[in-house]
């Protein structure tokens, strides 16, 4: 895993940017309360990674943001902003660039799949061995991990949000002449029925940053009518 380049997509959360389908279900504070503690999982990731981090803010202003977390790695930890343009086009740009400066094996993980694990990341690595496209495909039709050791064919045109990009970005690579294999499913989280299954599928996690996500899901699912802040 120390060759593996683990690169992370995120936003950094505020009151009305992200988590929109959240924010109608649960109001804008709490849905960026969400955010906030998704974002410190996707983190917790990057800092136990035993290699390369990249961490990919969405907009070119937050590059002092993400050098304030201070990820403490012994690994060098690189900020990227991710260019303008769809999901598809940003990662397409950021995969050229990262091959430009050396790197091979590449895992792209964003901020709203708690649920990976440190076997889940083990054996994306192991299987980028043996094939160019290792995805973990989400139960709701999207993707929570891509990884590739080639670079990825044209992702632009591939329908993001939706139900079938898992289906589609397979059918993309394998006609690129790619070979694909996935692994089991996960959960990412786009809605409040997600944050509900997200409670049970943290309940036996012991990271610290999971049982902080796992407290406020466990409040806000109880008590949904109260605003936080």
């Amino acid at each position: 895993m120390s060759k593996v380049i683990l690169v992370l997509l995120c936003k950094r959360p505020a009151p009305g940017v992200g988590k929109q389908r959240l924010a109608a279900s649960l109001g804008v504070e709490a849905a960026r309360q969400v955010a906030d503690a998704l974002l410190a999982c996707a983190l917790e990731d990057a800092c136990a990674w035993p290699g390369p981090v990249v961490i990919a803010p969405a907009d070119q202003g937050d590059v002092e943001w993400v050098q304030t977390l201070l990820l403490p790695t012994h690994f060098p930890v690189t900020v990227m902003p991710q260019v303008t343009g769809n999901l598809g086009q940003r990662l397409n740009a950021l995969d050229r660039a990262l091959r430009v400066q050396g790197g091979e094996q590449l895992i792209f993980i964003g901020s709203d799949a708690p649920g990976l694990t440190t076997v889940d990341y083990e054996a994306a690595c192991a299987a980028l061995q043996h094939h160019d496209i290792v995805l973990i495909p989400a139960v709701d039709g999207g993707v929570v991990l891509m990884a590739n050791r080639c670079a990825w064919p044209n992702l632009s045109v591939l329908p993001w949000s939706s139900d079938r990009l898992g289906i589609s970005l397979i059918d993309n690579c394998r006609n690129a002449g790619k070979s694909v294999t996935t692994i089991k499913q996960g959960q990412d989280v786009d809605e409040l029925k997600d944050l509900i299954k997200l409670s049970s599928l943290l309940r036996q996690d012991k990271r610290p940053a999971r049982r902080i996500l796992l407290e406020l899901v466990d409040t806000i699912v109880s008590f949904p009518e109260i605003p936080y802040g």
